[in-house]
């Protein structure tokens, strides 16, 4: 049972890095390909222009409106308080992804705690809403995807309820543990239980592109090349055989 559950990560840990070979827009196409049309975050962007790839499972925060009798500074400072909870609690290589109701009248998160998350070694952070102290985020080092900044501190507007159970974030439906991906054009989200099949055909789908991009620059019309025809796929696998 031991030996099957470290088979396990090694396969997850190989997918993983296959991903972070491709990119959002290859991922978006393979899910496609397998019926999944509603996986990309739409309107969220990373703070800073990135060009490196963040991939890793979901660790999910929840918030609802705030309320003035009850979300002041002294709530956010007590230990119980849920946003930091999840800040302390988000597991090492994964990614915390807030639903914030696509509020920006108040951050979901600001610098202080992307520097925690960093030191605590998860992969990044993404909201539906947005990050105060952005300037701090980017010099923090931690990949970090929003709608747009929200300076007002978050008892301004959110109030955060629970960690660890699925959320509705940019209208995409994530569970604890789908893998969140994330490049320099966007978002996605990649369900838990196909995360090694998509990157074992996203890795195939990435090949193909480069060897479609040879061949266009070469004059190769579009209709013969993409999408993929048998004549183009014999092509390919004799291009494949070629490079290796």
């Amino acid at each position: 049972m031991i030996e099957s559950s470290r088979d396990e990560a090694c396969v997850v840990s190989e997918a993983v890095a296959a991903l972070r070979r491709s990119s959002v827009a290859t991922v978006s196409a393979t899910l496609l390909r397998r019926g999944l049309r509603n996986q990309c975050l739409i309107g969220i962007r990373p703070v800073a222009d990135r060009t490196d790839v963040m991939v890793g499972p979901a660790f999910t925060l929840r918030f609802i409106p705030a309320r003035e009798d009850i979300d002041t500074m002294a709530w956010l400072a007590r230990p119980d308080n849920v946003q930091r909870r999840a800040i302390e609690e988000c597991p090492v290589g994964a990614v915390l992804v807030i639903d914030a109701r696509s509020c920006i009248r108040a951050a979901s998160a600001g610098d202080l705690m992307a520097r925690r998350l960093r030191f605590r070694g998860c992969a990044g952070m993404v909201t539906d809403g947005g990050f105060r102290d952005t300037a701090g985020i980017v010099e923090a080092g931690l990949p970090a995807y929003q709608r747009e900044n929200a300076p007002c501190a978050s008892p301004a507007g959110l109030h955060p309820v629970d960690i660890g159970q699925p959320i509705g974030c940019a209208g995409v439906a994530i569970y604890p543990g789908d893998f969140v991906m994330g490049d320099g054009e966007g978002v996605i989200v990649i369900p838990a239980g196909i995360i090694e099949d998509v990157a074992r055909d996203t890795a195939s789908a990435s090949d193909y592109e480069a060897f479609a991009a040879e061949e266009i620059d070469n004059g190769t019309a579009l209709f013969d090349i993409f999408p993929a025809t048998d004549r183009s796929i014999e092509a390919f696998r004799r291009w494949s055989q070629a490079e290796n």
